[in-house]
């Protein structure tokens, strides 16, 4: 019997898949598209990776010494599943079925979890190679445990899985200055704010300038840059897995492109790839992925 249809697992895996049709609905989309064991392994995935974000991002107005308490209760109880294989909690239940399944380390989970604690105790970076520690322990974590889901041809794929989690986040991160300001946090390096004449007073007051123009080009041309270095893994990925990872790299790099068009401004709105423009790129990536087949074939 397959493990998400397991009488004492199916109600946890169910619990999964709604969250991530609830949270993450272009993801749910293209996850229809996965063979049937990688779909219901990613629900657990996302689901232990939606609960930890949670924590902070959805706090309960409780007093931050109850949250880093919650979040080390959380700690424990992975190590716990990790160490007897097993689970009761809601999360945990499906993930470390996944997790034992597919031989993904501790370390992982660990460290996202420790991004998540950085989350609450720091508002500030100095510089890139302290942001980098972060966007890895938040983002590329998460695409290392994919890649041990969706099947490599090459160990090489997991270097290349973290620059992509380093590019996603620095997207998020350019994308969400304007709300995360508001919340407190700029994650912009402070070294390179100051390089271009800037502090954090110009992010708070929402001050564009021609300074913070140029700003925001450097930071998107690095962030496309990882991008094209994390392009080079994809193919060394299982053939059924490929177009979800290129479909994904190129909706995000797409949030890039709206904030150029939007002339590097990013607090004049929100920007987002719209729903059908993911639709057409899922779908693109699939068809390309079956010709690619094909002339391999």
């Amino acid at each position: 019997m397959t493990y998400w249809k397991a009488e004492e697992y199916k109600t946890s895996f169910k619990h999964v898949k709604a969250l991530t049709a609830h949270w993450a609905k272009s993801f749910y989309f293209s996850a229809h598209f996965l063979p049937k064991e990688q779909r219901w392994a990613t629900y657990a995935l996302y689901g232990f990776c939606r609960f930890a974000d949670n924590l902070i991002d959805s706090p309960r107005k409780r007093p931050k010494a109850q949250i880093i308490n919650e979040i080390s209760c959380f700690n424990r109880e992975l190590k716990l599943a990790f160490r007897n294989c097993e689970s009761e909690h809601p999360i945990l239940k499906p993930f470390i079925v996944v997790a034992m399944k597919y031989n993904i380390p501790i370390d992982y989970p660990l460290d996202l979890i420790k991004g998540v604690q950085m989350d609450i105790e720091i508002s500030r970076y100095e510089t890139f190679d302290d942001l980098y520690v972060f966007c890895y322990r938040v983002a590329s974590v998460v695409g290392l445990m994919m890649t041990h889901v969706m099947g490599y041809e090459d160990k090489e794929a997991f270097e290349y899985a973290e620059k992509l989690g380093i590019a996603m986040q620095l997207t998020n991160i350019l994308r969400d200055i304007k709300e995360d300001k508001e919340m407190g946090r700029i994650y912009l390096p402070q070294e390179e704010l100051h390089r271009y004449n800037l502090s954090d007073e110009d992010v708070i007051q929402e001050n564009f300038s021609d300074d913070f123009r140029k700003f925001m080009k450097f930071q998107i041309k690095r962030a496309n840059n990882y991008y094209k270095m994390a392009n080079k893994g994809v193919a060394m990925l299982n053939k059924d897995s490929q177009f979800s990872i290129y479909a994904a790299s190129r909706i995000y790099q797409g949030i890039l492109k709206r904030l150029e068009a939007n002339e590097y401004n990013p607090f004049s709105g929100r920007v987002f790839v719209p729903t059908l423009q993911k639709v057409y790129i899922l779908l693109s990536e699939i068809l390309r992925s079956k010709k690619r087949s094909i002339w391999k074939n």
